[in-house]
């Protein structure tokens, strides 16, 4: 599986998912590409490294359409709690 990392606005967009990966990470926010940076900086703050999937941009990338344009942030299995309770601490309402 070939991984190609792209940096927007200091997120990391991982294209090309491996399967070892999920088992690894969970998911801990589905939002807007609006909201996402704004998450991911409260994360990183905390010394939490998320991982942003943006199923879109990846589709756009190889050539096709979709309609579905949310965007996932993942974070280590070990991290989960303490990532959920930053995120909740935003108060964001999506």
């Amino acid at each position: 599986m070939v991984k190609t990392l792209i940096l927007i606005f200091g997120i990391i967009n991982l294209i090309g998912f491996s399967c070892h990966m999920s088992k690894k990470s969970v998911l801990v926010f589905t939002g807007s590409p609006m909201v996402i940076p704004l998450v991911c900086g409260a994360l990183s703050d905390e010394n939490i490294f998320p991982i942003v999937k943006n199923e879109a941009e990846s589709a756009r990338l190889a050539g096709f359409g979709i309609n579905f344009y949310d965007q996932r942030v993942f974070v280590n299995k070990n991290e989960a709690k303490k990532a959920l309770e930053v995120i909740n601490s935003l108060n964001l309402s999506v």
